[in-house]
């Protein structure tokens, strides 16, 4: 009875599962009231990767991406800003960089430069980082880089995962049975 309730809860959990891994993704708006960015690495060089220039403050571009990227299962990490690096290219400059993870599903990284509050540079030397972009001034450059799944690819890794832990499991209950 045990196995049966077992099997119908664990079929059950696979079922939601497979539907939450096949529904799409959600879509990546710009920021409102900014202009997309057509420098080299912000486009076309570096793939799944957006840049825009804004006047918005870290808290309101994290804030506009937490309502348009969302899940049941969201995972929210605040890097430190040297990871972002990493992540693009060695001359990336960064102020905060937050990740925003759907399980098996996909990660959005966003880096933002506020060059008044760069942390690297002495206060009176910020001046010469000032963003200028077609004659304008700004006072944030936030970068987007999205890494996306396959569906196909979605569904084995959970499956995977799911195979390593029941095996784990069913492991480790034979090893207490045997003391």
């Amino acid at each position: 009875m045990i196995k049966k309730i077992t099997l119908v809860i664990l079929a059950l959990i696979n079922i939601l599962a497979l539907i939450y891994l096949v529904s799409p993704a959600p879509s990546l708006p710009d920021l409102p009231n900014s202009v997309k960015s057509d420098l080299p690495g912000d486009t076309v060089q570096i793939k799944d990767t957006t840049a825009l220039f804004t006047n918005m403050t870290r808290t309101e571009v994290i804030n506009f991406y937490k309502a348009s990227f969302s899940g049941p299962f969201r995972i929210i990490i605040n890097h430190p800003p040297e990871k972002a690096r990493q992540i693009w290219q060695e001359t990336t400059q960064s102020y905060y960089l937050e990740e925003f993870i759907l399980p098996f599903k996909q990660s959005l990284y966003i880096n933002g430069f506020e060059w008044e509050k760069d942390v690297f540079i002495k206060p009176e030397q910020r001046i010469k980082n000032k963003i200028l972009y077609q004659d304008k001034e700004y006072q944030a450059k936030v970068t987007l880089r999205l890494f996306p799944a396959k569906i196909g690819n979605r569904i084995f890794v959970f499956f995977l995962t799911e195979g390593l832990f029941i095996f784990s499991f069913l492991t480790y209950k034979k090893f207490l049975s045997h003391r």
